[in-house]
């Protein structure tokens, strides 16, 4: 297990390391930031001390040296915008969207794998041809569409639930939360719904299919012949054998939703990251760009990195292969 794990962080950090190269050259080669942040009726001599105070008059290469060094002394660079440290400004608005993030993942699955084991179960039931009907929805309407009709459903028309922002923000162990305040949960749900849409239907069509081929397998056969309750069939034998697959879905879904949740806070106007990075891209303001783009990497790579353990913990075929 510990060849496994070594392997797996070596590689994580390799993939961190080209991504972050990847991420630097594609950000710096859009746009000059230079030509938002000035006047342009702006001397010559102004613009040139600008593009030497922020390094640009440096090659790519060397910039992109610079940034890796300041990065390894904890130095993300400063906003050319807001002039305030990018760790400050991205960190201010990360919470806003974990929480987010964590009430839409948690949604997906408490709602999607139940879903999905029933209409899996029980696939001619009425109710099950329903659950499946609706999970298309998760994969083909936008994201933005749904978000504007619940919008347009429960905050113009009905009044039941603001239409955007954060609300009250309280504190759970000292962790400021717009979770510790009713206020907070009203402003919250909406998006969060409209989040995990995707993933909700995502994890019910999974499980869904893990279950209908489970069934036609000769140990459900024989534990049905010896009169085991369907329950004890289900959670004790079938979820066992189609976790896998679950788990690893559900790894890159939670980073996808993470990295995805832009459109959400674009529409209810949530003071999350995702929010923060359309403005940036905005303004072309490049070290918060960077900065945003490989912490989506490094959360990533967590994430998968978790899923591999995880993975290695159910299946120790892979554990074993993982450290040869």
């Amino acid at each position: 297990m510990l060849a496994f794990l070594v392997n797996r962080l070596l590689q994580a950090v390799l993939v961190v390391f080209a991504m972050s190269i990847i991420v630097f050259v594609g950000v710096y080669a859009i746009g000059n930031p230079i030509d938002v942040l000035i006047d342009p009726g702006a001397t010559q001599a102004i613009r040139e001390q600008l593009i030497h105070q922020y390094g640009l008059d440096q090659p790519l290469w060397q910039q992109y040296l610079t940034f890796l060094s300041n990065v390894l002394h904890g130095d993300l660079g400063k906003s050319m915008v807001y002039n305030i440290s990018v760790t400050s400004l991205v960190f201010s608005r990360l919470p806003a969207t974990l929480e987010l993030v964590g009430i839409a993942v948690l949604l997906a699955s408490m709602i999607g794998i139940p879903a999905g084991i029933y209409a899996g179960y029980r696939p001619n039931k009425l109710f099950a041809r329903a659950i499946m009907a609706l999970s298309v929805l998760g994969f083909s309407v936008p994201t933005f569409w749904i978000g504007m009709l619940l919008i347009m459903a429960f905050a113009v028309n009905l009044g039941w639930l603001p239409s955007g922002g954060r609300g009250d923000v309280g504190e759970i162990f000292g962790i400021p939360t717009s979770l510790a305040t009713v206020d907070g949960w009203e402003h919250v749900i909406m998006p969060a719904i409209n989040l995990s849409l995707f993933m909700m239907g995502l994890m019910i069509r999974l499980t869904r299919a893990g279950m209908v081929e489970a069934m036609q397998t000769d140990y459900v056969k024989f534990a049905r012949a010896q009169g085991l309750p369907d329950r004890q069939i289900v959670f004790s034998h079938i979820m066992r054998n189609i976790s896998i697959p679950i788990v690893t879905v559900f790894g890159l879904e939670v980073g996808s939703t993470l990295a995805f949740a832009v459109v959400t806070e674009s529409v209810f106007n949530w003071p999350g990251v995702g929010k923060l990075i359309i403005d940036s891209i905005l303004q072309l303001d490049r070290p918060v760009m960077v900065t945003y783009l490989v912490l989506v990497v490094v959360l990533f790579v967590l994430i998968n990195l978790i899923v591999d353990l995880v993975y290695a913990r159910l299946d120790p075929r892979v554990r074993l292969k993982g450290g040869q």
